[in-house]
């Protein structure tokens, strides 16, 4: 899978958004950083942990221009179903995009071929819709919204400072790298 630095590809699909149903495609990825969080299944165990944990920190993301957008192959109309049902997923403010069909997850190549489930995975995408983090775990290992957005943060600063780089750890407003032949082995 070597999906870092490659364009997203095309796809048009239905979001339930803001208690509407929205037309949502692969150019409103572009022009803003964005975040495709895909996750296996509504109605089931750690996918409503990260989805309400994504939900608190949304805010967050928002005042750095980024824009979420989770992924599951269930429709737009189970995502409705399960925004009304659950007080977890009610909170939710972005976009859930409806994957059917697999189009997307598979785009992203994080389809499970045979069962029909998105991998639990995390692409964030420049505002050229070229991928810039990816993360993949496995089904029982949720993902943590606060270190998401640390690392939205560090690309956001390197993109801007393209002679930069943020090492381990490194949060907002602390020292970054230059890298150069002077750095070699004194780190």
């Amino acid at each position: 899978m070597a999906l870092i630095n490659t364009e997203v590809k095309p796809f048009t699909t239905t979001a339930f958004h803001n208690g509407s149903f929205v037309e949502v495609s692969d150019s409103d990825l572009r022009g803003k950083w964005s975040i495709v969080f895909f996750y296996p299944a509504d109605f089931t165990f750690v996918c409503p942990t990260e989805l309400g944990d994504l939900a608190d920190l949304y805010e967050e993301f928002t005042k750095l221009g980024v824009e979420i957008y989770s992924v599951s192959t269930d429709t737009h109309f189970t995502h409705k179903a399960w925004h009304e049902t659950s007080d977890t997923i009610r909170k939710i403010q972005f976009p859930m995009l409806g994957d059917p069909a697999g189009v997307i997850t598979r785009n992203f190549d994080v389809m499970r071929e045979g069962q029909g489930l998105a991998d639990r995975a995390t692409f964030v995408i420049d505002p050229d819709g070229v991928i810039q983090i990816m993360e993949i775990t496995p089904e029982g290992v949720g993902r943590n919204a606060a270190e998401l957005l640390r690392k939205v943060k560090a690309a956001q600063y390197v993109r801007e400072h393209p002679n930069e780089v943020c090492p381990a750890k490194w949060e907002e407003g602390e020292e970054t790298l230059a890298p150069s032949l002077d750095l070699v082995g004194k780190i």
